[in-house]
């Protein structure tokens, strides 16, 4: 389901990619504007390069979880939690909940979580302690044999939704709106003058805006590169200071198992809640050659759309600039980064590693190519904010598709009404020292 629409010469709002936050951005924009009796849907256009989830809404795993050691995140996840519950069957998504299973030096951290959930009221439950994690987990699957995990986070709330199910329900949102979505169209300029920018240069032609908002993933580094800021930043941490890379990119690790999506039932015959693991235990394949002698991470689900079971692991860091990384900013990621055999055994592994039901089955991994490329900002949390006046820019340092309700906050923004809940996630937290603190989770977005 996708729009080609007519490039309008002028725009109120013209918004830079159809994933998941440009649509979910143009939807609640529209109903603001409606609310408030300052304008409708007629006063935006989104711009898309290719299709709506032509990117990596179209392939994401899409789970939803709460399970941030940061509280800023944990409060923006809430949030957005609220909206997949409250728009479950047009998202087609499945509020089954969420377990992160964790090894000894991640046990403090995932506690603390679940006091802090608990504080905001997100429901949760915490089991600590090797005998009392395997208890639970085989109260949840029987066959469940995991070692080197030693506590459970168990989130009531949170599940997993399917992707390109979940772009078609918001685009419907925005066309019931009467959103202008211009596909197969690329951004090849944004024209600045005066410190603000006054036209978006396209391959159709050229759009007048009043604002734009770059909602385009792995492609805002382009975005933030035509808009002229800077290549490096300064983050500040105590008395010291040292400068990075303001993009780098990840390699992400996902994949399905071509198992019949029942496979992965829980006790009860019903659809778990999400499985994420994070182990220390030596992981061997089924030949018993060694695979990883250290901490390791992977998540799984019961995927209908996938059509088997389906996941990932650990994403790993694409040592090259960004402008590098693909063979067309504007195009597909480079088939370099593509997840290949190595990914495949390990994730096999692990399930075996984890459920019995699992063992033998690596020869069942899906060879469609799958993952892509995340790109993260200097601490690989958002940044949302503001630049050259009327450029809103949605960073979401691959923490996207989960965060479906980001649009409903950045939409009141646009209309003048700033929100707490995106105050943690300003460029200028660099510069200040505001910084989100680290957890010991294997993944750098954790």
């Amino acid at each position: 389901m996708s729009t080609t629409g007519k490039l309008p010469e002028s725009a109120r709002y013209c918004i830079i990619g159809a994933g998941i936050h440009g649509l979910s951005t143009a939807w609640h924009l529209a109903r603001e504007l409606k609310a408030r009796g300052t304008g409708s849907g007629d006063d935006i256009v989104i711009i898309e390069k290719s299709a709506a989830g032509a990117g990596p809404s179209g392939i994401a795993c899409g789970v939803v979880r709460n399970n941030y050691f940061q509280p800023a995140m944990r409060e923006l996840m809430a949030h957005s939690v609220e909206v997949w519950d409250a728009n479950a069957e047009a998202f087609e998504y499945h509020p089954v909940g969420y377990l992160q299973i964790s090894y000894d030096e991640m046990s403090e951290d995932v506690a603390t979580i679940h006091e802090q959930q608990k504080a905001i009221g997100y429901e949760s439950e915490f089991i600590d302690g090797v005998d009392a994690t395997r208890d639970h987990m085989l109260g949840i699957f029987d066959d469940w044999r995991a070692t080197g995990v030693s506590s459970v986070l168990h989130e009531k709330k949170g599940g997993y939704a399917h992707n390109m199910a979940t772009v078609n329900g918001l685009l419907a949102k925005v066309e019931a709106e009467g959103v202008n979505v211009v596909s197969d169209t690329v951004v090849t300029e944004l024209a600045v003058n005066g410190g603000a920018v006054t036209h978006v240069v396209t391959s159709r032609g050229m759009v007048a805006v009043d604002h734009v908002i770059a909602a385009a993933g792995p492609w805002v580094p382009k975005l933030w590169e035509m808009l002229d800021l800077p290549d490096t930043t300064d983050i500040v941490s105590g008395d010291s200071t040292h400068t990075v890379p303001t993009w780098k990119f990840w390699a992400l690790q996902e994949g399905t198992l071509d198992v019949d999506p029942g496979y992965l039932m829980n006790n009860d015959g019903t659809m778990p809640p999400v499985v994420h693991v994070d182990a220390d235990a030596p992981l061997h394949d089924e030949d018993g050659n060694l695979l990883v002698d250290g901490k390791w991470g992977v998540y799984y689900k019961p995927d209908f759309n996938f059509g088997g079971v389906q996941g990932g692991y650990m994403p790993y860091p694409v040592d090259k600039p960004w402008r590098d990384v693909a063979i067309d900013p504007y195009g597909p990621a480079s088939p370099d980064f593509v997840v290949g055999e190595d990914f495949r055994a390990v994730w096999a592994a692990a399930l075996s590693h984890c459920q019995s039901r699992f063992e033998g089955k690596a020869h069942l991994m899906s060879q469609v190519p799958s993952g892509g490329i995340g790109a993260f900002t200097p601490d690989s949390f958002p940044v949302l904010d503001t630049f050259c006046e009327n450029v809103y820019v949605i960073a979401d340092s691959n923490h996207g598709f989960k965060m479906v309700g980001l649009g409903a906050l950045v939409a009141k923004e646009l209309c003048g009404d700033t929100q707490a809940l995106l105050e943690p996630f300003r460029y200028s937290r660099y510069a200040l020292g505001n910084l989100h603190p680290e957890s010991n989770s294997p993944y750098p977005w954790s």
